[in-house]
């Protein structure tokens, strides 16, 4: 009989994926428990999809991986773990031969185990030694948190493959639309610059090829590491099913060669094209130039920026200075004037902000804006700046997409052309095109709109 319950209760701390005993257990929505490794695995889609005890396929929606530890089974199966440990000890193998004593200590230089009088004796002295039952459970911590880390690791680097790898398919396409903007650009300028547009449209290609090549470096060198990390992931893996007493001499050099592992992770790139002045370009623009007002009415509004781009948080303090100096820590403002047709052509001073988007918007929108997302479809055209970590991403409405260019410091020009149904962005002190905003969906009347966040 208890044999029987011995057998029943141990069956109950088995993992169904491995067919061990559960590591990390966490229970999923129906009330199956499984490893945690084993379901990171299988939700990942390494494995085929895990079953639970019923043989029911486990549904898991996107919030699924950050999984709660089973605290109970947990206990559990340390009670098994440990009786399994004293067992080992119990067997006659482990009495020591010369003074006939259970080796209850482990030797952290030799890797060994030893029994009380011999770890205390002139051969042994002066090592490091630990209560067998202490030891193995702090290396089992320690392995159980070396695989948290390590989980988060590949995330994180597969994270940045899939970015480098979704960088490098945009980017031709990205580099074709900047090099047609260019050539307009040239177009409407007189006398035509030919040899200039020559060479700036060489170089952006030389460019081109050049930071095509380094992406794809970038990611056959991300999917090796890939590869390492789930590989060495694995061999944690297997360690979590090893005895206590291998896992006390085994465990040291796995940690050492994951950690070294973990230290050589790549970044992503952040790919940039030059700046590429265009002479004349500002000469141009600045016989549409237009004075601004700002709109005196206040809102309490929220801007989000969201898709690929970090969250920009955009309180509403309007200002008195007429050239957009951004001096408060948050301001969202519009222009008092309207725009129904015509070429218009107005320069925003940036000051020292990293996070700011201007543009043109509907009366629509604006009427709208409690809605707070900005997705460029409804009446929105932006050029924007989020900062990300130690840099600025540019990126443009109509649709959201990155721009890789340089990030403007000092002044940004706006164009907004009614009948070309165009949002041009250059940077002033370079005097570069950014973007422009291709076949704009306008609904006049058009606003301009800025906002500005420092944090």
């Amino acid at each position: 009989m208890d044999s029987d319950f011995s057998h029943a209760f141990q069956k109950e701390l088995i993992c169904v994926i491995c067919s061990n005993y559960l590591v990390d257990p966490v229970t999923v929505c129906c009330g199956h428990s499984f490893c945690r490794p084993c379901l990171c695995f299988s939700w990942e889609g390494t494995q085929s999809p895990a079953n639970c005890g019923e043989k029911k396929e486990i549904s898991l929606n996107r919030t699924s991986k950050d999984f709660k530890t089973n605290i109970l089974l947990k206990n559990l199966v340390t009670i098994v773990r440990k009786a399994s440990l004293w067992q080992f000890l119990s067997s006659e193998k482990q009495i020591c031969g010369t003074h006939r004593e259970t080796k209850k200590m482990f030797c952290d230089v030799e890797k060994s185990l030893l029994c009380l009088l011999c770890s205390n004796s002139q051969e042994h002295g002066a090592h490091k030694h630990y209560p067998i039952e202490g030891a193995a459970e702090e290396h089992w911590e320690k392995l159980l948190k070396q695989m948290r880390i390590s989980w988060k690791k590949i995330q994180e680097n597969q994270r940045n493959l899939n970015e480098e790898r979704k960088t490098a398919f945009l980017w031709r396409g990205d580099v074709v639309l900047r090099a047609q903007m260019i050539r307009n650009e040239y177009r409407k300028l007189h006398p035509v610059l030919h040899r200039e547009e020559k060479q700036h449209l060489e170089r952006l290609n030389k460019e081109y090829q050049e930071i095509f090549q380094q992406l794809q470096r970038s990611w056959v060198n991300m999917d090796q590491k890939s590869k390492h990390l789930k590989d060495m992931y694995q061999e944690l893996m297997k360690m979590c099913h090893k005895p206590d007493v291998e896992l006390l001499q085994d465990l040291g050099d796995i940690v050492a060669r994951y950690e070294s592992l973990l230290l050589q992770v790549p970044e992503p790139l952040n790919p940039e094209l030059s700046a590429g002045p265009i002479t004349g370009l500002l000469d141009r623009l600045d016989g549409f130039r237009v004075d601004l007002t700002l709109q005196p009415e206040r809102v309490n509004s929220r801007i989000f920026l969201y898709g690929d781009l970090r969250s920009m948080n955009v309180g509403c303090d309007p200002q008195d200075d007429p050239h957009i100096t951004a001096k408060s820590e948050r301001f969202l403002v519009w222009g008092a004037q309207t725009f129904t047709s015509g070429k218009y052509y107005w320069e925003v001073h940036l000051g020292d902000s990293w996070n700011w988007a201007f543009g043109v918007c509907n009366n629509y929108w604006k009427e709208k804006r409690q809605n707070d997302k900005i997705d460029g479809e409804e009446g929105l055209f932006l050029l924007g700046c989020v900062k990300e970590d130690a840099h600025g991403s540019l990126f443009a409405t109509s649709p959201l997409a990155v721009q890789y260019v340089p990030r403007p410091t000092s002044r940004v020009g706006l164009f907004l052309d009614c009948e070309g149904r165009t949002m041009s962005f250059v940077d002033v002190d370079q005097s570069s095109l950014i973007y422009t905003i291709p076949n704009c969906s306008f609904s006049p009347p058009l606003r301009p709109v800025f906002c500005c966040s420092h944090f």
